[in-house]
């Protein structure tokens, strides 16, 4: 049985998009949580299924992250969006990834607010003028040795 070329392109493209999806969980991962010594993930904000790479508009890679704040009231759920969008446009080829990230429906009470602040590119350039925000963030986003 022979497989078509455009098959095997396919294949190709999904396992592409199936590392990339595994590599933008482990640079989020390790980010730290503002308030407590435990990563996101150990507090299970972040989850490897709330993280998809699928191909974008033109030639961009589209990284999509969902995360789950602590409790639906949480008072950081901004900071926390800022540290994962930090991370992954540190991390991943700016020339090739679109960061999309979102409060999971339900699990904040303005998580449709707080999705649409942490994609808003001047309000994001903003919080990251200010000095207090910027140090928590580099904080969170360390790497521990």
């Amino acid at each position: 049985m022979e497989i078509s070329p455009e098959l095997g392109q396919d294949a190709l493209e999904e396992e592409r998009l199936r590392e990339w999806t595994e590599t933008a969980f482990d640079v989020i991962r390790s980010v730290r949580d503002p308030e407590k010594p435990q990563t996101l993930e150990e507090l299970n904000v972040v989850r490897e299924e709330l993280v998809e790479v699928r191909r974008g508009s033109c030639s961009f890679l589209e990284v999509r992250v969902g995360f789950v704040p602590t409790v639906p009231h949480c008072s950081l759920a901004t900071l926390i969006g800022l540290c994962l969008r930090t991370r992954l446009e540190r991390s991943l080829p700016r020339e090739e990834f679109k960061v999309d990230l979102y409060v999971v429906p339900g699990s904040h009470h303005t998580d449709q607010e707080i999705t649409k602040q942490i994609n808003d590119k001047e309000r994001v350039a903003a919080a990251m003028e200010n000095h207090n925000l910027k140090r928590t963030v580099e904080q969170c986003i360390r790497e521990e040795e």
